[in-house]
């Protein structure tokens, strides 16, 4: 393990530009994972290129099985001799609060690759290619990361984010995704309206005060849903390329729902009639 005292430490200064910047993040195609069960739901697609501890962490023992796996397998061969090269980084408590943005942070975070859509691989479901989302400039990190979240659990292959979107990769997104960014493919900075166009089956606008609802829908065929923003909701020209526009029944006294609520009631009213069509009722 390599331990880090210094905030002029090389790798700390990139450990911090990694947490706070999007174009730094592109530049090293590396973001930050930042929390234990995120962590390990990692491990299951690949190796971190790194850990990061923090020295209280240290005694944690789910960190420290989780620190053995990676210092178990990085024996390497540099300069014609053998060389372990350090995998797993400790900050003290100060300076690792400085890198996480979690406010009662875990004691770990790794630093990963970013995979390009293609790495992804296409879920073997069927028709899990044939539906996918669409987001318009969803600001909020939290909304964005939790409709990948959602996605992902009701089984779409691809989201399609416009610029204007929050960072899909940023530390905030990610725990609110939950693992899902390694799940399903993400497109950022897509042109939606090409999209829409290009794609083999419905596309279905979500807004309100639509004359058709959400259940009046047949959404066992290829769909597409598009999501905007809650205050400006979709752009005329996205509207435009829709087939359907529809809304979500709302009985209560409230106005709408947040984009992450109204994706998850639309992705998995799809789920269940395909459940009800493959049980034949």
């Amino acid at each position: 393990m390599k331990f880090i005292t210094s905030r002029d430490n090389p790798t700390f200064k990139e450990l911090v530009k990694l947490q706070e910047s999007s174009r730094q993040r592109r530049i090293a195609g590396l973001t930050l994972l930042d929390g234990i069960h995120l962590i390990e739901a990692y491990f299951a697609l690949g190796e971190p290129e790194k850990l990061v501890v923090s020295e209280t962490g240290r005694e944690n023992p789910e960190i420290r099985f989780l620190l053995e796996k990676v210092t178990k397998v990085t024996q390497v061969t540099k300069g014609g001799g053998p060389h372990r090269e350090a995998k797993a980084i400790v900050l003290p408590d100060a300076l690792f609060r400085e890198v996480s943005t979690v406010k009662t942070e875990t004691g770990l975070m790794a630093v990963v690759p970013i995979p390009s859509p293609e790495a992804i691989p296409v879920q073997k479901r069927g028709q899990a290619e044939s539906f996918c989302a669409l987001l318009e400039a969803i600001q909020d990190p939290g909304n964005v990361g939790s409709i990948l979240r959602s996605a992902a659990a009701a089984g779409a292959s691809d989201v399609y984010l416009s610029n204007g979107c929050a960072d899909a990769w940023s530390p905030k997104t990610l725990r609110a995704a939950m693992g899902a960014h390694f799940l399903v493919r993400i497109h950022e900075g897509a042109n939606l309206a090409e999209v829409a166009r290009a794609f083999r089956g419905k596309v279905i606008a979500s807004i309100l005060g639509a004359r058709k609802n959400l259940y009046q829908m047949r959404l066992t065929d290829p769909v597409a849903f598009v999501f905007g923003n809650e205050g400006a909701g979709l752009s005329d020209g996205l509207l435009q390329v829709a087939h359907e526009q529809i809304t979500i029944p709302m009985p209560g006294g409230a106005e709408s729902l947040n984009a992450a609520a109204a994706a998850a009631v639309c992705f998995f009213e799809r789920v269940r009639q395909m459940e009800m069509e493959r049980a034949g009722k």
